[in-house]
This record gives C-alpha cells, structure tokens and sequence, in this order.
C-alpha cells in the first residue's frame, strides 16, 4: 500500500479518519493525502472582475492556512502528507482524485444518515462509496492505534461477487487480518437449506481459487430478516473492529428502488467498515 486518500473538511469525523489513515501508514509505510473539496461558484472562478478575483484568492489561501492548522497533531509526525485543495463539489469526484493519485484506500469519517435524508439527498459517504473504484474505510467515532485485526467480510456469495472477494483478500493480507466470511440466510429472497448454503458457498469458492477453498469450513452461516441485521448481529457477537462488504454502486433509479446493502451498512454501522466496488 502506497497512498491513502482522507478527505478532509476540518470536521470531528475527518479528524477520526485521518487519525486512523496515520495508524495504517505507519504499519504499511504509506503516504497520506489530505483532500479538501472548497465548492467555490463558477462565478468566482471565472469571472475577470479584481472583487471576484481576491475573493477566490482568499478563500484557497484560509483553505491552505487551515490545513496547516489542522495536519499540525502528534500522530502524523514522520508520515509523508500532501496537502490538495480541489473545487470539487460533489463527494463522488472524489473518485477522480483517487484515479490521479493512484491511491490504494480512502478513508472517510462520517456521522452518517437517517431518515428522509437518506432517501433524497443521501450522505456524503454514501456517494464515495457508490462511485468508488477502490477500497473506501468509513469511521464514525475515534479510534486510536487502530488496527484491521478481526474482520468480519458479509458475502453473498454470487458468481459477480467474486471480483470484490479476490480484492478483499488480496487487501486483508497486507494486515495479517483474521477474516471472518459470513453468509446471511435471507427469506426475503430465496431462503437456502444448510446443504444448499454449503454448496453454493463450495462452488464459489472453488471458483476463486485452490488456496480459498481451505476457507469452506470456516464460513459462518446465519439466518435474519435483512443482510445488515445479520451482519451487525455477528460483528457485535465476536467484537468485530470491521465489516467489510461488496457494494455494487448504483446510481439514478435504480439506486432509488434497488438500494445498496454496502451503502446501507457505511451508513447505519458504528463500526469501522469498509467496501469494495463490485
């Protein structure tokens, strides 16, 4: 791992991730870049009128002081850090920037959502997570010395899943992670007997490799209502410090109507979770 992406903006919850990017850094010997999204209007940008002009001048100047401000803590000392100020708006450019940068990880500090503005306008993680091509870490609340130690990967064990499986424990590796797969029983969808849960894992596992198949015994095997229910039911029974699940980024209606289980749990989880694009 050489690059990590934490968005800041001054915020509590961007002080959490960045405290955690240090702790992984340190470990992976990576390079931290803190991103500030300003949103100044094309008016300021472009317009060739001098109080326009100052104005745009003097809000990146406050954004650069404030990052010299707010990068000055103790868990950052000899971590490489670059500073980027962008005038993105929206979070899902963030994606771009992790493209440029050639990042292994962004890790986000959240407060989450709830209620009608989940529905119609939707967190700020939510939309990195949706748009995200690498591996997004959301934390909701401080954590030091933080480390992916015991991990808890929902699965549903679809053929297009096993993409999103092969990076996740691709990732996990760099951490010597203790993976916990786990598979929910949903009766809202076709509810599988033990054999038929055991076969359909089997097969997905010999698809992802020899080494994997080793894995089978070790996959746990639980029944509830809803996707998140079981996994936050299992996570909070083995003290999980992760979730980690797949996410297939929809956009637009089908967003609206079909959701997002990796979105969801991002959203509603105090624990750490992470996601990986489908």
């Amino acid at each position: 791992m050489k690059k990590i992406i934490v968005p800041i903006d001054f915020s509590e919850h961007s002080d959490y991730a960045l405290e955690v990017a240090a702790a992984i850094a340190k470990k992976q010997g990576a390079e931290i870049v803190a991103l500030h999204m300003m949103g100044l209007s094309e008016a300021i940008i472009n317009r060739n009128e001098t109080k326009e002009t100052m104005e745009g001048v003097f809000y990146m100047k406050l954004a650069q002081k404030q990052f010299v401000d707010f990068l000055d803590k103790e868990y950052l000392k000899g971590i490489k850090v670059t500073d980027s100020v962008y005038n993105y708006k929206n979070f899902n450019e963030i994606n771009e920037v992790a493209q440029e940068h050639k990042a292994d990880l962004i890790i986000m500090g959240s407060h989450g959502s709830s209620g009608l503005n989940e529905i119609f306008v939707g967190s700020n993680t939510e939309k990195v997570v949706r748009t995200s091509e690498i591996p997004v870490l959301v934390i909701k609340n401080r954590i030091k010395e933080y480390g992916l130690e015991n991990v808890v990967f929902g699965c549903d064990f679809e053929s297009e899943s096993l993409k999103s499986y092969k990076k996740a424990m691709k990732f996990f590796e760099l951490f010597d992670a203790k993976v916990h797969l786990l598979y929910v029983n949903l009766p809202s969808e076709r509810f599988r007997s033990t054999p038929q849960m055991q076969e359909k894992v089997r097969d997905f596992l010999l698809n992802s490799g020899s080494a994997d198949f080793e894995n089978l015994n070790k996959v746990v095997y639980r029944s509830a209502y809803t996707a998140e229910d079981g996994i936050f039911s299992y996570s909070n029974k083995i003290n999980a410090d992760l979730i980690a699940v797949a996410t297939h980024g929809r956009r637009g209606l089908s967003h609206f109507f079909f959701g997002s289980i990796g979105e969801d749990i991002a959203n509603h989880s105090d624990i750490p979770v992470i996601t990986f694009k489908i």
